[in-house]
C-alpha cells in the first residue's frame, strides 16, 4: 500500500452491501454487521488505505473481536471488492436495527472521544486491554457532557465568558484507567488583566453517584466499610474506611440509577425514590472527580449487617446499620474520616426534622 492521495473525506464514497444488515449489538452502544438475505447495508467505503491506517483500524476493531473479510459492494452502480470488519465473537448478539441518527444523538460524542482515547493508548496497551478501558473512557466523556449541561449558577462567583481561560499547550501526560493531564494555560484575572502562562497537572477521574440509605422511622443509617488505597499509600495504619454507598456513573446513565445499582451490589439493598442532596467536586484544585449525592429513604428495620461487593471488581464490602447519633459520634471521634460521608451526614442532620415529621 502506498501513500493515500488527498484528505480522508476525499477518499470516502457511499456504498451498499447486498444481503447484509447493520444492527445494534445487544446492550452495547455500537453496531455490528452480518449476513441477512434480502437486506441491504448502507455505508461508506474508504479507498487508498495506507498500511498505517489499516494497522490502526485492525487495532481498534480487533479489540472488539471484529476481523476483516472480503465482500462485494456496489459503488456508483459498479461492483467492487472491499474489506469489511465482521464480529467474530458469539457473545455479541444482534439487537435492534441500527440507525445512525440515533447513535449520533445518544452516543456519538462519547464514542468518538473514547475512540481517540483508545488510540492514544496504542503504544502502551494491547488491543484487548485498551478495549477493556473503553467503557470507562466513555464514562469520562459522559461526565464532560453532564458538566456542560448542568453547570451551576453564577449569582456571586465569576461568570465565565469565551476566552476567559485559554489552554495553550497539552503534553502527553499519563493515560491509563485514570489520566494525568499536563498543560499550560492563562486566564482572565479578577482585576481584568491577563495572567502569565502557567503549567499545571490535572487528575482526570470520573463522576460518581453516592447514596446514604436512611430510615426516618428508626433514625438509622446504613454505611459500608472497605479497604481504601488512599489511606494505605498515605501510610495510615488503619486503611479500612466508613463510606456511603458509591460507584462510577456509566456512560449514558442517570446518576440516580447508578446509586440504585450500587446499593444493590454493595449492600443488597433495593432503593426506590431518591432525594438529591448535593452535587460537588471532590477536590477541584487538581481533580475532575465529581459527586452526585443522594439520600435513599428506606426501611432498615429488617436489615442486618452483611458482606457484599462484586467479585469481578475485587470488592470486599461490609455493611453497617447504626443510629444517626452513633454515626455522628464516630465523626467527632475521627473514626468516620471520609469527607463525602461527613458532608452527607451533616446534610441529613439539617433535614432530619422534615424527614421524620408525621405525614
Amino acid at each position: 500500500m502506498g501513500v493515500a492521495p488527498g484528505g480522508l473525506s476525499a477518499r470516502l464514497t457511499s456504498a451498499t452491501l447486498a444481503d447484509h444488515q447493520v444492527s445494534w449489538v445487544k446492550d452495547q452502544p455500537y453496531p455490528m454487521i452480518e449476513k441477512v438475505a434480502g437486506q441491504v447495508a448502507f455505508g461508506l467505503v474508504l479507498e487508498a488505505v495506507t498500511e498505517d491506517e489499516e494497522d490502526r483500524l485492525r487495532y481498534y476493531e480487533g479489540a472488539f473481536s471484529y476481523h476483516l473479510s472480503e465482500v462485494l459492494i456496489q459503488v456508483l452502480g459498479a461492483a467492487k471488492t472491499a474489506l469489511c470488519f465482521y464480529p467474530m465473537s458469539h457473545d455479541q448478539a444482534r439487537g435492534a436495527k441500527w440507525e445512525l441518527e440515533d447513535w449520533v444523538r445518544g452516543w456519538g460524542e462519547m464514542a468518538v472521544g473514547a475512540a481517540r482515547d483508545v488510540m492514544a493508548r496504542r503504544a502502551r496497551y494491547d488491543a484487548e486491554t485498551a478495549a477493556s478501558l473503553r467503557p470507562f473512557l466513555m464514562a469520562r466523556h459522559w461526565a464532560r457532557m453532564m458538566a456542560r449541561n448542568g453547570a451551576g449558577p453564577t449569582t456571586r462567583r465569576q461568570s465565565a465568558a469565551p476566552g476567559d481561560v485559554t489552554v495553550n499547550e497539552r503534553a502527553e501526560g499519563y493515560r491509563g484507567f485514570f489520566e494525568l493531564a499536563e498543560f499550560q494555560f492563562d486566564h482572565l484575572k479578577f482585576d481584568g488583566t491577563r495572567s502569565p502562562r502557567v503549567g499545571r497537572e490535572a487528575f482526570l477521574a470520573f463522576d460518581a453517584a453516592l447514596v446514604l440509605p436512611y430510615d426516618p422511622v428508626t433514625d438509622h443509617i446504613l454505611l459500608i466499610e472497605q479497604l481504601r488505597f488512599g489511606p494505605l499509600w498515605r501510610d495510615d495504619p488503619q486503611p479500612w474506611i466508613f463510606e456511603p454507598i458509591a460507584g462510577l456513573v456509566d456512560a449514558g446513565e442517570d446518576p440516580a440509577d447508578t446509586a440504585r445499582r450500587e446499593a444493590m451490589e454493595e449492600s443488597g439493598l433495593l432503593l426506590g425514590a431518591l432525594e438529591p442532596m448535593v452535587r460537588v467536586y471532590a477536590s477541584p484544585g487538581y481533580s475532575t472527580e465529581f459527586f452526585h449525592c443522594f439520600l435513599g429513604v428506606v426501611d432498615l428495620s429488617g436489615f442486618s449487617a452483611s458482606r457484599n461487593g462484586l467479585t469481578s471488581e475485587h470488592e470486599d464490602i461490609r455493611s453497617h446499620v447504626m443510629p444517626y447519633d452513633t454515626a455522628m459520634a464516630l465523626v467527632h471521634s475521627g473514626e468516620i474520616n471520609a469527607g463525602p460521608l461527613i458532608m452527607m451526614l451533616y446534610w441529613l442532620g439539617a433535614e432530619r426534622g422534615r424527614l421524620r415529621a408525621p405525614t
